[in-house]
């Protein structure tokens, strides 16, 4: 019996660099992991633009080293209703973020 499987989960990918629109609608960010790089910033907005996205919509900031950056978010994850707005500041770093409501 052939089946077939859909699902509205994603991954969005960013390296180090200028703020990025990942996605322009509804989305649940349910888990991150990052590249281990010294001084690595990750913010996340809730923004559909890159130039809406200011200290009013921040929705999470991740500050982490060398040792990486994992985080499994419980339950239904961070509701971005606008669209989520990327933003990696260091040197060679990048960060995956897995997504619901692709």
């Amino acid at each position: 019996m052939a089946t077939s499987f859909s699902s509205d989960q994603t991954t969005l990918q960013k390296d180090t660099g200028t703020a990025t629109v990942m996605r322009a609608a509804r989305t649940r960010v349910t888990s991150i992991q990052g590249k281990g790089i010294a001084g690595s910033v990750l913010t996340l907005h809730d923004s559909a633009t890159t130039g809406g996205a200011g200290a009013g919509n921040l929705k999470a900031t991740y500050k982490y080293g060398t040792e990486g950056l994992e985080v499994y978010v419980p339950g239904s994850g961070i509701l971005f209703k606008d669209g989520v707005v990327f933003n990696l500041a260091g040197t060679g770093g990048s960060v995956t973020v897995t997504i619901t409501g692709a």
